[in-house]
């Protein structure tokens, strides 16, 4: 998901949707630094859902580089807070599911 349309999508245009999904998936989050309309909006998301609904963020940055996307320190860290309070984190490790699946199907004979 194209992070700049999500975000443009839930905010402000759309006040309140984001907090009438139970779990909002925030998927493949960080690759580009966020911009300051973007960080706005991910702030008002934040602030609407903390402790509404469940947010499930999906990332193959470290967290530790997340400040870096969001960019604005003051910005970050009340995000990152908001994100990190309360928070379940589940750190994957190993190769990554679409090359062992690619390889798998190269490996397969073909008919």
């Amino acid at each position: 998901m194209n992070t700049s349309w999500f975000l443009s999508w839930c905010s402000p245009h759309f006040p309140g949707k984001s907090t009438k999904a139970q779990l909002l998936i925030l998927d493949d989050w960080g690759p580009d630094r966020l911009t300051a309309t973007q960080r706005r909006d991910l702030m008002e998301i934040v602030e609407e859902r903390y402790g509404r609904g469940s947010t499930m963020i999906t990332s193959q940055l470290p967290i530790t580089a997340w400040h870096d996307v969001i960019g604005e320190p003051t910005f970050a860290d009340a995000i990152l807070d908001r994100i990190v309070h309360n928070a379940y984190r589940l750190e994957l490790e190993g190769a990554s599911m679409r090359k062992t699946i690619a390889k798998t199907d190269d490996e397969m004979p073909q008919s």
